[in-house]
């Protein structure tokens, strides 16, 4: 079984999860109950991911089989952006949890900072192509979120792609009520975010790497973008250890004490992803493997770096 993080609230987070962005919703009940099948018990969706019926079909036909209970399973969604009004935000986890078919999540968190125009524009751009804004803050859309814990219908929450300034001004809130335990962000061997992780662990806050392969699949990647899985250098490590380039990008994080979210929708690339806890990397490829930093992002959100929450400016 995955190892698992402890959350600032006591409860454990397994470290390996499945990440479902980018799995269509045709592939994505299979790939779940691979997953599940094959060990996971962490699952990372969203509401932006417009799949979550289908990932629920999948967890439902687990436990209705008796492979898993509910309370193994880690259920993971995200608050998007165009319901971070106050009157929004739970209409928006309230579709969550009745397209997942459940009665509560496990972690809820906010996508990420900026709020955008509501309605059915999942991304509502201007004619320069860049978002609109909402009216919103994002202190205002976590004390909403904080009711939903209240209420009993998830038993945490967090952030995503929050820089440092702005996870100090949730914890700085006057009248905080639930500190975020986890803040999701993209994470891999050429973005390796050493000073926001290290800010996070002291403040009692996990971290969550998502892309952690490189986002192959991405459907704006360029000719001439670097990947990780082919960088002969980590090709290189992963031979030494007879293992694959995915399974040491994943393993990678592990050592940091960094949940890892890895995507796929091929039943043996699943499998192979979770064979991540019997070898260690050693201090020495570590330490290689954080060399290859070029702070180069795969989803820099060019789209919405007008917007007064846009978290990517600041150095973390």
């Amino acid at each position: 079984m995955a190892s698992a993080l402890t959350l600032n609230t006591g409860a454990r987070m397994p470290v390996l999860g499945l990440g479902t962005w980018k799995s269509s919703p045709g592939e994505v009940t299979e790939a779940v109950k691979v997953a599940i099948l094959a060990g996971y018990r962490h699952i990372d969706g969203a509401y932006a991911y417009k799949n979550e019926e289908e990932v629920g079909a999948a967890v439902h036909a687990m436990i209705d089989q008796g492979v898993v209970k509910r309370e193994e399973l880690f259920i993971v969604s995200k608050l998007w952006s165009t319901f971070h009004e106050r009157s929004l935000v739970r209409v928006a986890f309230e579709k969550t949890l009745s397209d997942l078919k459940l009665d509560y999540l496990d972690l809820y968190l906010m996508h990420n900072p900026m709020g955008f125009k509501p309605g059915d524009d999942i991304l509502p751009l201007d004619a320069e192509g860049k978002c609109i804004p909402d009216n919103s803050t994002f202190l205002e859309t976590w004390e909403e979120m904080e009711k939903l814990v209240d209420a009993g219908l998830v038993k945490a929450i967090g952030i995503s792609n929050f820089n440092r300034s702005q996870i100090e001004a949730v914890l700085n809130k006057p009248g905080l009520k639930h500190k975020p335990v986890t803040n999701q962000i993209e994470c891999h061997p050429y973005l390796t975010q050493e000073k926001l992780i290290n800010f996070c662990h002291s403040k009692g806050i996990t971290v969550t790497a998502y892309s952690p392969l490189g986002s192959p699949d991405r459907p704006w990647a360029k000719p001439g973008d670097p990947s990780l899985l082919e960088d002969p250098k980590i090709r290189a490590i992963a031979d030494k250890y007879k293992k694959t380039a995915a399974q040491i990008l994943i393993r990678f994080h592990i050592e940091r004490n960094v949940a890892v979210i890895p995507k796929s929708v091929n039943p043996e690339r699943i499998k192979e992803n979770f064979q991540v806890f019997d070898f260690k990397l050693s201090k020495e490829d570590m330490n290689t493997i954080m060399s290859f930093n070029r702070n180069w992002r795969i989803i820099p959100m060019d789209w919405a770096s007008n917007h007064k929450d846009f978290p990517l400016n600041a150095e973390y």
